[in-house]
């Protein structure tokens, strides 16, 4: 039976729910994502996050041996599946192959929230609306800030909640 890749559009922030119940239902599925950090109720945490947010790849066949394609537009977490026209649209079986091997090769370190001198501005505290310099981070909560005080450069600790990336 000839198999090909398919893209789903999955409803927002529900790619692993789509997932968890396509494969369930017996389909081939891939979610490439990629580690990252993130905020999360002050905290800062690293999370798997979609690579292609609400997009994720099914692997179906065509022809009467098939399994049918009906259930996919009901399964929960699912909006529908991508077409062109009338057409599904097909995704090349090497772009999945090579997806998943830069997956598995880039799984080490995730992607920083802040990298080394960028531009930052403070939200809380006494220097609340001073942008400065992201230096590094200080341990697990806490970031190091290159801020101009008094025509002076001075390190400064803060919180990485209390910081916002300037644009």
């Amino acid at each position: 039976m000839n198999m090909d890749w398919y893209l789903i559009h999955t409803k927002p922030r529900q790619e692993n729910r789509a997932l968890q119940n396509l494969e369930q239902q017996g389909y081939e599925c891939d979610l490439p994502t990629l580690r990252a950090e993130r905020l999360r109720q002050g905290m800062l945490e690293v999370a798997d996050e979609a690579l292609f947010p609400r997009y994720l790849f099914i692997r179906l066949g065509q022809g009467d041996s098939a399994k049918s394609w009906a259930p996919i537009r009901s399964t929960v977490g699912v909006s529908r599946l991508v077409s062109f026209g009338k057409e599904p649209a097909k995704v090349a079986e090497s772009l999945i192959n090579l997806l998943q091997a830069q997956e598995n090769s880039v799984r080490i370190e995730p992607k920083r929230l802040y990298t080394a001198g960028e531009r930052v501005r403070l939200t809380e505290g006494a220097f609340a609306g001073l942008e400065g310099v992201y230096q590094m981070a200080d341990g697990e909560h806490r970031a190091m800030v290159l801020i101009e005080l008094l025509s002076k450069s001075v390190t400064l600790r803060a919180t990485t909640n209390s910081l916002r990336k300037v644009n």
